[in-house]
């Protein structure tokens, strides 16, 4: 008898949670969409702000605050974000209390090239278009077009990922041969590089050079530094 009653109990229990949940889903699904929080996940120029995410959260010409969570798909909000050329990845997903949360990673880029239509290079490699927000502080490249994006990349990822190139180069030049020079940032001679290739070489050589002219303050003597000869700088006197 008391092994019964302790059935009917629990199957009492079990009826109650599924009456209280299935009414907790239902009402959850006709809430509607009260408020949208847009951040974004790393400390980064603002190449798109809060207003453009906002344009991208808008579903056939409704915005996301008026659409039921039952018909708010997040995998075509994130597609649509994604699409967004500033973006490099997004997170979108909904709160219990109905706010829909998006967590936006823009894109890092680490040069601009100086093109008939002007565009920006990111830490993979990829072609990204100007922000109408903010300029990024990055090396501007001559003479190169997309289709030689590919060709001078390891340069330009050389360059960003060594703190002494990022703070000295500001300028890079590709000439008819293909081959590639440095501007500086305070010194006039220009650094030849000559093809991108045997970087960790040359740059380790123009180091070592950097290093003892700047203790005989000589930098200023110069007018062209050449890497291109395997294992020796080349240099060139005003």
């Amino acid at each position: 008898m008391k092994r019964m009653k302790t059935y009917l109990k629990f199957g009492g229990l079990m009826a109650l949670i599924i009456t209280l949940f299935a009414f907790t889903s239902n009402r959850n699904k006709e809430r509607k969409i009260d408020k949208v929080l847009i951040e974004f996940i790393e400390e980064q120029d603002p190449y798109v702000n809060e207003s453009m995410v906002n344009k991208l959260l808008i579903q056939n010409q409704d915005r996301v605050t008026n659409v039921g969570k039952e018909i708010l798909v997040l995998n075509t909000v994130e597609r649509e974000l994604d699409s967004h050329k500033m973006i490099e990845r997004s997170d979108v997903y909904l709160t219990v209390n109905g706010e829909l949360r998006a967590l936006i990673k823009q894109r890092t880029p680490i040069a601009r090239v100086n093109a008939v239509t002007p565009f920006y290079v990111d830490v993979t490699g990829k072609t990204m278009p100007l922000s109408d927000s903010y300029s990024a502080h990055v090396p501007l490249v001559h003479n190169v077009s997309e289709r030689e994006v590919g060709e001078v990349f390891p340069l330009l990822k050389k360059i960003q990922r060594d703190e002494f190139l990022k703070k000295h180069v500001v300028g890079i030049y590709r000439n008819r041969k293909g081959h590639y020079e440095l501007e500086l940032r305070v010194y006039s001679f220009k650094v030849v590089i000559g093809k991108v290739e045997s970087l960790d070489s040359k740059i380790k050589n123009f180091k070592a050079f950097y290093q003892k002219a700047l203790r005989d303050k000589s930098l200023d003597k110069y007018k062209k530094v050449s890497l291109q000869f395997s294992n020796q700088v080349v240099c060139t006197i005003k």
